[in-house]
């Protein structure tokens, strides 16, 4: 029986595979950008693999995704930026440094006295140490760092997960005050201290908020102040031209915008924007339109614009 292949047979493969005068033709031509098609591609066989659940099959597709590593990091190596070691050495370190409850003291070989353990304090401290590691890159909001590249749902999903660590939860830009608004008369409403927090929380983490309403609200701005939004327009007549101008005017590609609306003046802007969500109580209209569903209701302010 042969003797079995280990990870330095295939990155010898690779470089073999490289050569300039030996090697194949297809891969000395390759670059970063032109195999991150075939990357993508490995990753869903290999979730379609999970799906099967078929073990075998999912064996053999992971080998082709590390091959997929392999080869980034032998084309990094011809030129000097970094090699395979320089990503186990990343991840690894990474991931002793997330691990503070697994590795006390920072290296792979100290240990945690005891058994137990408090989970909601371990998601605290990941998030904390996450968002350390953010601001090291220069990346100081909490969604910066969310890949343009992924799918619209899938971001938007990450998106709002990541937006939820930080105690923003609410599912409308033009009613962003969603749930357990009442309204008190033809100019006013009331809304929930749980959501004037949430959002609060959301913009001192760096979260970037623009609101925007067909009405008046005129008793609404002094609320908004209080709770640290800046950005907002009432008695819009266009909201699509009013949000652009916005995004314009902070230098934020519109790529990186979920836009949640609910009512028929939502509509361009949920056609408009890659990512779009809507409640599940808004026009049929809207909801026919957007990407993605939300499973809560917009509450009677949205719903009313």
């Amino acid at each position: 029986m042969p003797k079995p292949y280990t990870i330095e047979d295939l990155r010898y493969l690779m470089v073999r595979l490289r050569d300039p005068e030996t090697g194949c033709p297809w891969d000395i031509k390759q670059s970063y950008a032109t195999i991150a098609s075939y990357t993508v591609e490995e990753v869903y066989e290999v979730v379609d693999a999970v799906e099967r659940n078929d073990l075998s099959d999912l064996s053999e597709e992971l080998g082709d995704l590390l091959f997929q590593i392999i080869f980034y990091c032998q084309m990094a190596e011809e030129q000097g930026e970094f090699d395979f070691n320089t990503v186990i050495n990343h991840i690894t370190s990474k991931l002793v440094r997330r691990h503070p409850h697994v590795f006390p003291e920072g290296t792979l070989e100290s240990t945690r006295a005891g058994s137990s353990i408090d989970e909601q304090q371990i998601k605290q401290n990941w998030e904390a140490i996450k968002s350390e590691e953010r601001q090291k890159k220069g990346n100081s909001g909490i969604l910066d760092d969310v890949p343009n590249a992924l799918p619209a749902q899938m971001r938007a999903t990450k998106l709002q997960k990541r937006a939820a660590n930080y105690g923003f939860d609410w599912p409308d830009i033009d009613g962003v005050f969603a749930s357990n608004i009442k309204k008190t008369n033809s100019n006013e409403r009331n809304y929930s201290t749980q959501d004037s927090n949430a959002l609060s929380n959301f913009i001192k983490s760096g979260g970037n908020v623009f609101l925007i309403s067909s009405e008046k609200e005129i008793h609404s701005q002094k609320l908004f102040k209080k709770i640290g939004i800046k950005n907002f327009k009432f008695n819009s007549s266009n909201k699509l031209a009013d949000v652009k101008k916005y995004l314009d005017g902070m230098k934020i590609n519109h790529e990186n915008v979920c836009f949640v609306g609910n009512d028929i003046q939502d509509l361009e802007c949920i056609k408009f924007f890659n990512c779009s969500a809507t409640p599940i109580d808004s026009n049929p209209k809207v909801k026919m339109e957007s990407k993605i569903q939300l499973e809560a209701e917009g509450g009677n302010g949205a719903v009313l614009e």
